[in-house]
């Protein structure tokens, strides 16, 4: 395995969006759809709390390399 190979996880408490780095190809469709929470010069690229839990997974679905996954929280209501 790549040392690049990285997961990160990012939570609003609602929806968890999973990125791995390896999987990557910077497409820039993530950016384009939601350039609220994709945010790839800083750090952490990923601003989860930006902006709706339905806009970011819309967003996600859009991935075309699948380095972006996610999914949703279990609630206790």
């Amino acid at each position: 395995m790549n040392p690049k190979d990285i997961t990160k996880e990012y939570t609003n408490g609602e929806v968890t969006v999973v990125w791995q780095s390896g999987k990557c190809t910077h497409s820039g469709n993530c950016v384009k759809n939601n350039p609220d929470v994709f945010k790839p010069k800083e750090k952490p690229w990923i601003k989860i709390d930006a902006s709706t839990s339905e806009k970011i997974i819309e967003t996600v679905k859009k991935c075309p390399s699948g380095a972006l996954s996610y999914y949703k929280n279990k609630t206790n209501d």
